[in-house]
């Protein structure tokens, strides 16, 4: 071993011991919550979690071609994209400095010599060219993993705004769904309304005629005439209703209400209020945004080891390889070749508050981060359990409304058979033939709900997402793990 090279080799021991006195402890990941709280959530169990492209299950074409055409189309996705495309950018950059670093340099000076530096008159020009052509590269050992730090936490960002992106997604194909389905809703109660009205029309006729022939006070048409206006008005009411979802539809689209595609009234699907089994501790994989601030907390983590990284020295090893000479055009020739190569080190010796500092901002940034995760772990528990509620409570409120409309059934049979029997007049028929129709309204209000709350129920399940975040902590912070090794 050369003198120099011992010479180095014992500054960069002393470099090294010195800076090490300083170094923090390791780092540990926070403690986090593992599992959501919802144990003794009274709702059956047994339940299947949502599908990717969950809309499917009902099996509605219409409601298959809205989806495509958002997830195509949909202006709200386009801010997802660019913020992960801008994190996706930053991984690269962090992998660019990882390794050898190149370039070319050339230039050309015209100097002049001091004429006082006492050299003889004549040994030198006082006007010379200087031209150089060479390339010069360095390659950081990164011994201390201060760069792999830097790249595994852009990538853990890359992940957060990814899962940010599913989260978007499903919040989009939910809002189409819901919409959707409002819309058929409002067709539904707009025939019932209009079926109303032509039966209340009908008992109006009756009470007119009933009226003029001093059978009955004029109260009766007016009581009449107050239940069709109640029902028209109702009935305004869900066309403009249904006018509003289409121009959400369209919003959520990115298109125009007339380039909506026509849409034809259908039924409205059964709904499940069961949940999956094991929904505390699978859910924080399955929610978007709780995965997101997983990965949040990951890459504060390996902020942490970067700034525990910075009060290690940097070693890397530089070369210049070129040409270079005081005559231009003597610069391609062999002779003007240089060469140089040899370590450098970076010692951060006289910036140890500068790194506390830095290194007590990425503890509180990782603190942060955990608290953040586990209000987000909260907050989908608190909404699984509020729309599996909202959906049982619907349900059970629907069960009870089927009675009352085979109650009212019960009445209006019984209303035609005294008709049919001339114990009573057409007018029993029709007063219960119209609470069927408001029973059966109501029924459609109560499915509105259920549907409603089970897209709400998918999307606070996840809608389909999937993470693996959970395995994340098991490879951790390898960078930490190369610096406690030296």
């Amino acid at each position: 071993m050369t003198a120099s090279r011992r010479r180095f080799s014992l500054i960069a021991a002393i470099g090294i011991a010195l800076s090490a006195c300083a170094i923090p402890p390791k780092p540990t990941l926070p403690p986090l919550r593992d599992e959501a709280p919802l144990a003794g959530l009274p709702i059956p169990a047994n339940g299947q979690w949502p599908e990717a492209e969950w809309w499917k299950r009902y099996a509605d074409a219409q409601l298959d071609d809205l989806e495509a055409r958002a997830l195509a189309d949909a202006p709200s996705l386009d801010e997802a994209h660019r913020r992960l495309e801008t994190v996706i950018r930053s991984v690269q950059s962090a992998r660019a400095a990882l390794g050898l670093q190149s370039q070319l340099n050339a230039n050309v000076t015209r100097n002049r010599l001091s004429q006082t530096l006492g050299l003889p008159e004549g040994l030198a020009p006082v006007w010379y060219n200087l031209g150089a052509l060479n390339v010069q590269a360095q390659y950081d050992f990164d011994f201390f993993g201060k760069t792999h730090a830097a790249i595994e936490g852009a990538v853990d960002q890359a992940r957060a705004a990814d899962a940010e992106r599913s989260a978007a997604t499903l919040t989009l194909t939910t809002a189409v769904a819901d919409a959707y389905f409002g819309w058929q809703v409002d067709q539904r109660r707009l025939a019932l309304a209009r079926d109303s009205v032509d039966t209340l029309t009908r008992y109006r006729t009756l009470s007119a005629k009933r009226v003029e022939r001093g059978i009955d006070a004029p109260d009766y048409l007016h009581q009449a005439d107050e239940r069709i206006a109640a029902v028209r008005e109702a009935q305004a009411g869900y066309e403009g209703s249904a006018q509003l979802r289409l121009a959400a539809l369209a919003a959520l689209l990115g298109t125009t209400p007339a380039e909506l595609p026509k849409l034809q009234a259908r039924p409205l699907p059964t709904v499940d209020g069961r949940l999956p089994d094991d929904i505390g501790i699978d859910l924080v994989a399955r929610r978007p945004d709780v995965a997101a601030a997983r990965w949040r907390v990951e890459a504060a983590m390996r902020q942490v080891d970067r700034a525990r990284a910075e009060f290690y020295p940097d070693i890397s090893l530089a070369g210049t390889l070129g040409l270079q000479t005081l005559d231009l055009d003597k610069l391609l020739n062999f002779d003007s070749r240089t060469l140089g190569i040899g370590p450098a080190l970076h010692l951060p010796l006289f910036q140890r508050a500068q790194l506390k500092a830095a290194y007590g901002v990425s503890q509180a940034q990782l603190q942060a981060a955990a608290s953040q995760y586990d209000a987000s772990v909260v907050d989908a528990a608190h909404d699984v359990a509020t729309q599996a509620l909202n959906l049982t409570q619907a349900q059970a409120r629907r069960k009870e409304r089927d009675a009352q409309i085979a109650a009212a059934e019960q009445l209006h049979a019984l209303a035609v058979a005294r008709t049919r029997q001339g114990i009573a007049d057409e007018r029993t028929v029709l007063s219960a033939q119209s609470d069927i129709l408001q029973q059966r309204d109501a029924a459609a209000a109560l499915d509105a709900q259920a549907v409603s709350a089970q897209l709400a129920l998918i999307k606070a399940l996840g809608g389909g997402y999937r993470s693996d975040v959970a395995n994340a902590s098991q490879s951790h912070s390898p960078s930490s793990d190369r610096t406690e090794s030296q």
